[in-house]
């Protein structure tokens, strides 16, 4: 632990007097995480509408997702190894770059091939500028408060939620789904902007190498829990994913109360976000058993009350709140793994676009298969129940890994 807290203290103290406040700060960041956040989950909303322009199928499209999420994968660990002696601000201003141009090249996509490649270049930046935004932001305060500052940086993206996703889906029906995401460029070049001159500009640990951070990949306890967001997570992008759909196929809504249903998701998001980070400081592995539970049980309902909007409501907030998992398992990861953050913040944003590629996959089966849209939801609770069993075999490692401390400290 001291280690930890040499790693977390030092630079606020250092930058105190450079930077901003923390409040400013993490404001800052959040707005990235909230251009992020619209991206991703606005693609999904926007699917009937991309499907009808290009002329293509609706479970098609959700290849276009999935290659973001593989993008995140694939971009992640290897921007943050690569980049690991490089100054925090710094990076993230070439992230905010980099989100901006690819954003606005997937607006100007003219077919689902261009797309695809375009979605896939528009993921790489995400996980890096998570990971490198959450250790920022857990560097400006104190240990035990790291996981609350962590869930300030995801707020953003839970916010996205309620605004960015209904607005994105608005202009969407009115304008054209080219301006629900070409819009994250413009944001992405304020987050920019804003980080320059809000950021402190600390200076890199002296003990930083890539070898280092790749240390990090023996850790058993790093791997399980990844899984549980891998797999646990995949149950509410199932269901997210083809929420609009649904709600055009099943509910037979007006067009105007989707982006209502998209914004109570979101509230159940940012709440479940706030909470998950209170719950994660006092115990990482309790909150994510409870939030899974809660997952699990809502998402195996969901399919029953898809005929009834304002049944639906108090459903769809619920899932919602399991995005919550989010910010314990990075909280997980820095208690288990305090001498490669960069890496594990990497490896969590790869972890939760797995499930966000297996999610939508998953659902797309469903489809297919004839079992009906809203039957999604029972696929996604499998999902989410197969995360509590990554919880489990979690739980015992870490059981295992205290007992084996405790017999070392006894010798």
């Amino acid at each position: 632990m001291k280690t930890v807290q040499h790693q977390v203290q030092n630079p606020s103290v250092q930058n105190q007097h450079k930077g901003a406040s923390t409040l400013w700060v993490l404001l800052a960041l959040a707005l990235g995480t909230f251009a992020l956040g619209t991206t991703e989950f606005a693609s999904m909303t926007l699917v009937p509408y991309i499907a009808s322009d290009l002329g293509v199928e609706v479970a098609h499209v959700s290849y276009a997702i999935s290659a973001y999420a593989l993008g995140v994968v694939v971009g992640s660990p290897i921007i943050m190894v690569l980049a690991v002696r490089v100054r925090r601000r710094t990076l993230l201003i070439a992230l905010a770059a980099l989100m901006a141009l690819a954003n606005g090249l997937s607006a100007l996509a003219p077919s689902l091939n261009w797309l695809i490649f375009f979605r896939f270049l528009s993921g790489l930046p995400h996980g890096a500028y998570f990971g490198v935004a959450m250790l920022l932001a857990a560097s400006l305060v104190p240990p035990e408060m790291k996981a609350r500052a962590v869930s300030r940086v995801i707020i953003g993206l839970t916010l996205a939620t309620i605004i960015g996703v209904p607005f994105a889906t608005w202009m969407g029906q009115t304008v054209g789904w080219r301006s629900g995401i070409g819009i994250v460029a413009i944001l992405a070049t304020i987050t920019a902007v804003m980080v320059y001159f809000l950021a402190p500009d600390q200076a890199v640990a002296a003990d930083a190498s890539p070898r280092k951070e790749l240390q990090t990949l023996k850790n058993r306890e790093v791997w399980l829990t990844l899984g549980i967001a891998a797999i646990g997570f995949g149950g509410i992008f199932c269901v997210y994913t083809y929420l609009a759909e649904t709600l055009i196929q099943v509910t037979q809504v007006e067009p105007f109360k989707i982006p209502i249903m998209m914004a109570v998701f979101g509230i159940g998001a940012t709440l479940g976000t706030l909470v998950c980070g209170w719950a994660a400081d006092k115990s990482a592995l309790a909150a994510a058993f409870w939030s899974l539970v809660l997952s699990t049980v809502v998402l195996a309902i969901y399919p029953s009350l898809t005929g009834y909007y304002w049944a639906l409501m108090p459903v769809v907030f619920f899932v919602g709140c399991g995005l919550g998992l989010a910010t314990i398992v990075q909280a997980r990861l820095m208690d288990v793994a305090p001498d490669g953050q960069a890496m594990t913040g990497a490896l969590v944003q790869c972890a939760f676009n797995l499930a966000n590629a297996i999610g939508p996959w998953v659902g797309s089966l469903v489809i297919l298969s004839g079992q009906g849209i809203a039957a999604t939801g029972y696929a996604a609770s499998l999902l989410s129940l197969g995360g509590l069993v990554m919880w489990w075999l979690t739980h015992r490692e870490s059981r295992r890994a205290v007992s084996l401390n405790t017999a070392n400290c006894a010798d």
